[in-house]
């Protein structure tokens, strides 16, 4: 930074080099993690999204591979992926720029896409697979099962009513779903490969 100095006879204005004071190095951005997280569950439910209601959707997908879950279960895991920054950062960036396009703040054309959900515009998408990404590629097969099939609050979610805009959030929503269910996929098979190890060495059978 520099300082304008005049001379006092009146010559040519100088600039000289400006101190930095610690004062402004102390004021430097810093991000609060907790504050992210409390946001990010905040502004769900602001639009009409519960933890609860994508829980339904993990136990959707899972129930039929693993019926002993329960919703409970479920909506642990649906936590344990909303923890992820990443997922966090996605799900204000998607929510914002649905709430700008609402309130027809966005520019044309993006306005119009966005606003309308329009299908060749595929940002939204993309944002929601760096969520389903979160915990492996096994999330694909179900991200795209309810993404084409919608059902549970994504039904609502995508309903035009030509006041609501979620473009991005329907697809964040299906894409927590997904996630929450690949990382109870990941667990169940680690917890059936550690029961199977632990039964191995006193099995009885007298084999090594």
């Amino acid at each position: 930074m520099y300082e304008r100095f005049v001379p006092p006879c009146g010559g040519q204005p100088q600039f000289e080099p400006k101190e930095v004071s610690s004062l402004s190095e102390s004021n430097a951005y810093r991000l609060n993690s907790k504050e992210v997280a409390r946001a990010t569950e905040e502004w769900m439910t602001r639009r009409g999204v519960s933890k609860g209601q994508i829980g339904q959707l993990v136990m959707l997908l899972q129930k039929d591979y693993f019926p002993e879950l329960t919703l409970d279960e479920c909506i642990a895991n649906v936590e344990a992926v909303l923890s992820k920054r990443e997922v966090q950062n996605a799900v204000l960036t998607g929510i914002q720029l649905d709430m700008l396009a609402e309130e027809r703040k966005l520019l044309p054309p993006l306005q119009n896409m966005i606003e309308n959900d329009e299908g060749l515009y595929g940002c939204d998408e993309v944002l929601a697979l760096s969520i389903v990404n979160v915990y492996g590629s096994i999330g694909f097969t179900n991200f795209g099962f309810i993404d084409k099939f919608k059902p549970g609050v994504l039904k609502k979610l995508n309903e035009k009513n030509g006041k609501d805009v979620h473009t991005f959030l329907d697809d964040i929503v299906g894409a927590i779903a997904a996630a929450a269910s690949s990382r109870i996929a990941h667990r169940k098979q680690a917890e059936r490969e550690e029961k199977e190890e632990a039964v191995l060495p006193g099995d009885g059978s007298g084999e090594e």
